[in-house]
């Protein structure tokens, strides 16, 4: 690579490392071919999809529900309130979610979730922070969901603060995954009736004493991996409420629709 004499010293430096940089990235990608997170056939970036499965996300785009992120069926040209929502308010302010959870989108979450695959979590991120950017504006705070200490212990990580950390990285907010807490083991929501979710997350988190200064007329934006019946978003902002929150959003990487299919 060729230093101009007229560079000054910190531009000269910076183009070494970005030479520096693809070089190497190159070499990686030559030794460790790309492949597709949900399929493995070789791409042409890390951290993507081929277009196959690209077409199997079933994106959620506007025009949306402003409060439950769910779509609607056309455009009213103003922000508008799904019949769902007023039947049924959330506890929560707005919810948005990157997709249905269905195809290669549930897939790759039961990737995440069981399989400890973690390599998503970049597209994740990007994914994300595009489908929360209504909810970014006056936030404060990313708080993931919790899980309960002997499951955390047994999976090793929470999803939702894999997926908060890189919302954070993204958008410069902080992320605080010590302020709520998942106060007594609930079982798993995966085959329960909407009732029995709602029953099985009653009362299960709390923000303690000691963290309720943090949040205290605070924006807060609440980070999960799936939003099915909101039965645990909703039990979460409850908690947060109580603690002083002024706002709790919701933003998530899928959601469960009409659309959708069954819950999981």
């Amino acid at each position: 690579m060729t230093i101009r004499d007229d560079d000054d010293p910190a531009s000269a430096r910076l183009r070494v490392e970005r030479g520096f940089y693809t070089t190497v990235r190159a070499a990686v990608d030559f030794l460790v071919p790309p492949r597709c997170l949900a399929c493995q056939v070789r791409v042409e970036f890390n951290h993507a999809l081929c277009a196959r499965c690209w077409r199997d996300v079933r994106f959620i785009r506007a025009p949306l529900c402003d409060r439950i992120g769910i779509p609607l069926p056309y455009d009213t040209g103003d922000v508008t309130i799904s019949a769902a929502a007023l039947a049924n308010p959330p506890d929560y302010d707005r919810a948005r979610a990157v997709a249905h959870f269905s195809g290669r989108m549930q897939e790759l979450i039961h990737h995440l979730k069981y399989g400890d695959r973690q390599d998503g979590r970049v597209l994740f991120g990007r994914w994300l922070t595009a489908a929360g950017e209504p909810l970014f504006a006056g936030a404060d705070l990313l708080i993931p969901v919790p899980l309960y200490r002997r499951r955390l212990l047994w999976r090793r990580f929470n999803q939702s603060a894999l997926l908060a950390t890189e919302v954070a990285r993204h958008t410069g907010l902080p992320m605080e995954p010590s302020i709520l807490m998942r106060r007594r083991q609930t079982r798993t929501q995966v085959g329960l009736s909407e009732a029995q979710r709602r029953l099985n997350v009653q009362g299960a988190f709390k923000v303690p004493k000691v963290a309720a200064p943090k949040i205290e007329g605070r924006n807060v934006i609440l980070i999960d991996d799936v939003i099915t019946t909101g039965a645990t978003v909703n039990a979460c902002a409850r908690a947060l409420r109580r603690a002083g929150a002024t706002r709790v959003d919701v933003l998530a990487l899928a959601m469960v629709t009409a659309a959708s299919g069954s819950m999981t």
